[in-house]
């Protein structure tokens, strides 16, 4: 059991990978209280440890699945700060869609507002995944911006 805590601890530190291995320590010493039952040493300490190693065991489990299973993308934990409102620069012309930086991180964006020229003061006015949506401050007339696109005009 002391083993047990001791994976439950450093995995609160390190991760989900920790968790992980002492839960398998856990079944493995409930494996080992299960043999001790059969063979007869049954007493009421036994099967105390027995339910609290199960328990222990189920919960460190539940710990493991759950942060491998929701990791992000490794490296993406800043980008989780880009929120509506935040304020960038296009890098290349938005014609619908371009690169813009925001916070220092280039992002796939798409102008919702008109063409925007590089190097003009964007404003996320949403994210869905990695791509924002922005509004540009500063709007190009149609067909001044980039190759063909939705705001071109027919010659």
């Amino acid at each position: 059991m002391g083993l047990v805590v001791l994976g439950t601890l450093v995995g609160f530190h390190a991760g989900p990978h920790a968790h992980l291995a002492a839960g398998v320590i856990g079944v493995m010493a409930a494996a080992a209280l299960l043999v001790l039952a059969a063979q007869g040493r049954s007493t009421t300490l036994l099967w105390a440890l027995l339910a609290l190693d199960a328990t222990a065991s189920a919960a460190l489990g539940f710990l493991a699945w759950r942060g491998l299973s929701q990791r992000e993308v490794p490296g993406a934990g800043s980008r989780l700060l880009i929120e509506a409102g935040s304020e960038g620069t296009a890098v290349t012309d938005l014609d619908p869609e371009g690169i813009v930086r925001v916070h220092g991180e280039a992002w796939s964006a798409q102008a919702i507002n008109g063409p925007v020229r590089a190097g003009s003061p964007v404003y996320v006015i949403g994210r869905v995944g990695v791509r924002l949506s922005v509004w540009g401050e500063e709007s190009a007339p149609l067909g001044e911006v980039g190759a063909a696109g939705p705001w071109k005009e027919d010659p």
